[in-house]
């Protein structure tokens, strides 16, 4: 809970005192002895979206008096609840940051006052909607993407046992190791592109995109290689029990030869994001996804061909993806269209956007070291433990991926802004994705805890030996980690608008600090001293909060340079 005010008063202070002007001092804090109590200062919050809503109704955007009027009949009931008032102040805040009204609410007496917010930044656009806009598509097309991975183990678990889910299981970690690094460089190709498009740049684009294409080519193939030849040695590296070991070996040397395809489509579904367009992506991945399902059920129940079948499935439903997506970028009528003619190698493109992408893919292999370091402890408790850890981890990364969408949009958008010369805007972005990364978080959260009986059934039939121990280590699991999801959300949306600032190096050094090294400090220290399962977990939600604490402090100390930027005294974006 601690957390939750201190998140409160950070969006209090930045979004109100720095994105608004106030005509009189907006807020006055703890002017009454109610500050000697939280409960009263959040129950004026809650008070807050009610007065402004019903004293001046005419002044507010037809959007805003909806989800006023919804998020104050939904926070009423829970009246005691920080959680519910902060998520109302949540999401008002980033609303606020899209409607160009006035509103003025009077607050129950001993409470906060804010007597007037003016909305007054005549040099930027309306970011909510769009940010909505790009958003949504872009996370369902991740949580398809997901899904069609999800369905590999459901399927293999259901018709080929928990032995089959726990060999897929233990290839998690390695297989989001290698593909971070070579998909990390699709981070620079979203970034350059954007800034670019930002800017008008055509000729920039073009080449950045012919750039990619190539890069693509030799990073998919570099992958591809590197997984097929040391699948066996990774797993027994990670410590895979033997009796799963010969399977995972097999999924992973499969999965890989479809890798040249992911990365192909990453890379065209990164340049698509960067002009805005998420929707055909999410197409794509709805065909490919079904794709995905329908070989799964054939390969696995039909020729019960088991982990392999779900490999193949996987691979040939990347290679879906990878040709819709160049397709659509060699007919797409853009700036950013593909001309397979002008395919080549730009160094000084190719330069920025590996100084950007490797630093992205190192960070990302950074947090799977110490991934394959705590799954490797985990494959310790036996393979009950490895199953229903792999169902939980799963149901984890749609919450994850979700988030993960706002993350995307910051450096899009982020970088959009400093390439149009709009750094005032690059915070309000900040702010935006911030605020929807928290509330969306914690619903899912809720959610999650809610049903986790239910949906970690999905993965195991009751009827296998192993039914009892899979449900009891996956509810283990969540009870320890997912409920704190929301704050890795925070910490990714912190990181994506360094990246979007162009800053590369602080964001990998951080992650050293606050996911490697606290895991790996915490597997040698508290996990050798506790020895249980739950001890083990509880390294996720530290490491998340420490990272996420060094992110802010490096924003701020960027807010002043954007501040800077924005009086006038320097008229160019910050180099990259």
């Amino acid at each position: 809970m601690l957390v939750f005010q201190g998140f409160f008063g950070i969006i209090k202070i930045f979004i109100i005192e720095k994105d608004y002007n106030f005509s009189s001092k907006a807020c006055q804090y703890y002017e009454s002895p109610s500050f000697l109590s939280p409960f009263p200062k959040y129950i004026s919050e809650t008070f807050l979206v009610y007065s402004m809503f019903n004293r001046f109704p005419q002044k507010s955007s037809p959007l805003l008096s909806k989800i006023l009027r919804k998020f104050y009949l939904c926070s009423f009931p829970c009246f005691f609840s920080r959680s519910a008032s902060l998520l109302t102040f949540i999401f008002l805040s980033a609303i606020l940051a899209d409607d160009k009204s006035i509103l003025r609410g009077l607050l129950p007496k001993g409470g906060n006052i804010l007597k007037q917010i003016t909305y007054s930044q005549p040099d930027q656009s309306p970011l909510f909607r769009p940010i909505l806009r790009f958003s949504i598509p872009l996370m369902l097309t991740g949580l398809l993407q997901l899904a069609y991975n999800t369905a590999d183990s459901v399927v293999v678990g259901r018709y080929a046992g928990s032995t089959s889910l726990a060999a897929v299981g233990a290839t998690t970690s390695i297989i989001f190791l290698l593909v971070t690094l070579f998909n990390g460089v699709s981070i620079g190709t979203n970034y350059l592109t954007a800034r670019y498009y930002g800017a008008g740049d055509q000729e920039a684009i073009s080449q950045t995109v012919h750039c990619s294409a190539v890069l693509s080519v030799i990073l998919g193939l570099m992958a591809g290689v590197v997984g097929i030849l040391f699948s066996t040695p990774l797993l027994e590296l990670a410590g895979a029990p033997m009796d799963v070991l010969p399977l995972s070996s097999l999924y992973l040397k499969i999965y890989f030869l479809g890798i040249p395809a992911l990365v192909a489509y990453n890379f065209g579904s990164a340049i698509l994001r960067a002009v805005g367009d998420t929707l055909y992506p999410l197409i794509f991945m709805i065909v490919s996804g079904a794709m995905n399902v329908g070989l799964n059920l054939l390969f696995v129940i039909v020729f019960h061909l088991g982990v392999a079948g779900v490999a193949i499935a996987t691979s040939v439903s990347q290679l879906l993806s990878a040709v819709l997506v160049i397709i659509r970028l060699c007919t797409i009528n853009s700036i950013c269209r593909l001309d397979l003619r002008k395919i080549r190698l730009y160094p000084d493109k190719a330069a920025l956007m590996l100084k950007i992408g490797l630093s992205a893919g190192i960070q990302g292999i950074i947090f799977s070291i110490a991934n394959v370091m705590i799954q490797s402890a985990v494959n310790s408790f036996g393979s009950a433990v490895i199953a229903g850890n792999s169902a939980a981890s799963g149901l984890e990364n749609f919450i994850h991926t979700a988030q993960n969408t706002f993350y995307q949009a910051t450096i899009t958008f982020t970088s959009q802004s400093l390439g149009a010369k709009r750094p005032r805007q690059a915070v309000q972005v900040f702010w935006i994705c911030m605020g929807l990364t928290v509330g969306l978080g914690l619903v899912m959260c809720v959610l999650l805890r809610l049903f986790q009986p239910q949906l970690l059934g999905i993965y195991v039939k009751p009827a296998d030996d192993a039914y009892e121990a899979v449900m009891a280590a996956g509810v283990t699991r969540v009870l320890a980690i997912s409920q704190f999801q929301w704050i890795g959300g925070m910490m990714e949306t912190a990181c994506g608008s360094i990246r979007g600032l162009g800053k590369t190096i602080n964001p990998t050094v951080t992650t050293l600090i606050g996911a490697c090294g606290l895991r790996v400090i915490w597997l040698y220290t508290i996990f050798k001293a506790v020895g249980t399962i739950e001890s083990l977990y509880w390294s996720y939600p530290v490491s998340w909060t420490l990272t996420l604490v060094i992110h802010i402090v490096f924003l701020l100390i960027y807010k002043r340079q954007l501040e800077a930027l924005q009086k006038g005294e320097n008229a160019c974006a910050p180099p990259v």
